[in-house]
């Protein structure tokens, strides 16, 4: 008995101090032992590895081979630091900063102390222990005091090694699991010391606790499930007069304001005006978010060199943001559409990059994307399991199953390969569901062969549907489509339509409860009957 009883408490005794190297402490985990290099510390100036900071702090920290520079972001900041230069650009703006930059044994390092305001964390060091300690701002941090002389140990029981010890009064920080509550095991308590060092003593020993700061709970603009009609119009023309009318089960609009300049290295075509103020007072005055979409216009060259280039990706984005301040706006809907496939991360480095200029200022980040598994520019050119990580949400633009170019005639938008898709985005995407809106058409198209070829796939909106099929043509349900297809002739050509209507988007919808979706969102607003927003609202709960 007594054999087994000292095994069981000896390692309880195994010293697992880190003791020959800078130690550091990030939320009060001890992960020294975790570290891919060593932290180094000269002339006052705190370094951490780009592999470190990578897997601590930013998982899409990123050496920019055309600037020489490491670009580096979190929530709501994007600095970039050119290798050897004592300053940084922070949210577009240029700061003086201690250290730099630098290279060792080939690795490249970060000036850490520097970059606090960047990670929105307190830094700091303690000479004592060769200790680094970090504590995220938006994370809840308590401190109390120690009752009388304590001993503190490295594990919650009195048959334990001592790793520090803690005098009457003295004030500690005391460690708060993922619930925001205080660390507790079996009624001992896990602090760290003003040493850095962690470990637990008695609950009852602590008196005179105090909260500096609460947790930040970050709020979300859409409390609940997203409801968003997109307001196409031809960027020549005038946004339309929507004054004295409303649209029920929607809480966000998404006008098509905005679409990159041809050639234009980052300048983006306005086309508000003072249709497009109206509009967005509308919007606002009938509680609508306004989440205008900036297209691409399927310039694929135009888009290539912005992509290929942090200066011209900054300055697209710094126009984005200007535009979102001048408008009042809610969000944006990044709408870009044929891309090359070589330039996929490059997409996703300039939504990371947008993201944190956004929420600096409160607006949401929409991402449209396609199916996945298609064609090199047309779906293969979005890595949808960062663009999910990144953006507030990702929509899925479900229809043209059957498109414009198809040479066989098709559904725009069958239920199974819907549904199918979403499964897609969730597993071999991985994407979480909460982040996903549904994209569904208000439209179809007329299929029309003549002797067998195909000649003709002309859209037509749900709402003209039923003037242009025949009284006499027979319906019939598709139940894998969820739809009616008919099929009648007309002046020697064959017609053949997959039928959008309420039956089809209402099982589109229902996906998005199965599947615990963000939303839904409908290309476009005015080719849907009236009564399809009865619909939205009664199966959206909006």
């Amino acid at each position: 008995g007594l054999v087994f009883w000292v095994l069981r408490i000896t390692p309880n005794y195994v010293n697992t101090d880190i003791a020959d190297k800078t130690n550091l402490v990030i939320n009060n985990n001890n992960v020294t032992s975790s570290l891919k290099k060593d932290v180094v510390i000269e002339n006052g100036i705190i370094y951490i590895s780009q592999d470190d900071i990578e897997n601590f702090f930013d998982p899409y920290v990123y050496y920019d081979e055309k600037y020489n520079q490491i670009v580096t972001t979190s929530n709501k900041q994007i600095a970039s630091i050119v290798i050897g230069e004592n300053s940084m650009t922070r949210n577009g703006s240029r700061v003086n900063i201690s250290g730099t930059v630098i290279e060792r044994n080939d690795t490249l390092y970060l000036p850490f102390s520097s970059l606090k305001d960047v990670y929105n964390v307190e830094i700091n060091y303690i000479e004592s222990t060769d200790t680094i300690t970090v504590d995220s701002k938006d994370r809840k941090y308590v401190l109390a005091d120690s009752k009388s002389d304590n001993s503190v140990k490295a594990y919650p029981t009195s048959f334990s090694r001592k790793v520090d010890t803690i005098n009457a009064n003295e004030t500690v920080t005391v460690v708060q699991n993922e619930n925001n509550e205080n660390q507790v095991v079996d009624g001992w308590v896990e602090i760290r010391t003003d040493t850095g060092k962690l470990g637990y003593i008695k609950e009852d020993e602590l008196v005179n606790s105090l909260t500096v700061r609460e947790a930040m709970e970050s709020e979300k603009q859409i409390d609940g499930t997203v409801s968003m009609a997109w307001d196409y119009y031809y960027e020549l023309s005038s946004a339309p007069d929507r004054t004295g009318t409303s649209i029920k089960g929607v809480n966000v609009v998404s006008p098509t304001f905005f679409t990159l300049v041809d050639e234009g290295r980052g300048q983006v075509s306005d086309n508000v005006g003072d249709s497009g103020r109206a509009y967005i007072e509308w919007a606002h005055s009938n509680g609508y978010k306004i989440w205008p979409s900036i297209s691409n216009g399927s310039y694929i060259e135009t888009t290539s060199e912005i992509m290929n280039d942090y200066n011209l990706r900054q300055e697209l984005i710094q126009n984005i943001v200007s535009l979102v301040m001048t408008y009042d706006l809610d969000g944006i809907n990044i709408d870009f559409e044929y891309m090359h496939d070589e330039d996929k991360d490059l997409f996703s480095r300039f939504i990371i990059e947008l993201k944190p200029r956004l929420s600096e200022i409160g607006a949401v980040l929409s991402v449209d994307v396609t199916a996945p598994d298609g064609s090199d520019e047309w779906s293969l050119c979005y890595d949808r399991h960062v663009i999910g990580d990144i953006a507030d949400y990702i929509v899925f633009m479900a229809y043209d199953q059957y498109g414009e170019s198809s040479q066989e005639a098709g559904t725009t938008a069958g239920y199974n390969w819907v549904k199918a898709n979403i499964e897609k985005f969730l597993g071999q995407e991985g994407v979480e569901a909460n982040k996903i809106i549904l994209g569904m058409p208000f439209y179809t198209r007329v299929w029309q062969e003549r002797n067998g070829e195909l000649v003709d796939n002309p859209a037509v909106d749900m709402k003209n549907i039923d003037a242009i099929v025949p009284e006499d043509a027979t319906r019939t349900w598709d139940d894998n489509l969820k739809q009616y297809y008919v099929e009648y002739e007309r002046d020697g050509v064959t017609n053949r339509i997959w039928i959008e209507d309420e039956q089809s988007i209402e099982a589109k919808l229902s996906l998005i409860q199965e599947y615990g979706l963000a939303g839904a969102a409908y290309w476009e607003k005015d080719r849907e009957p009236d009564s399809i927003w009865n619909l939205i609202s009664e199966k959206l709960g909006i």
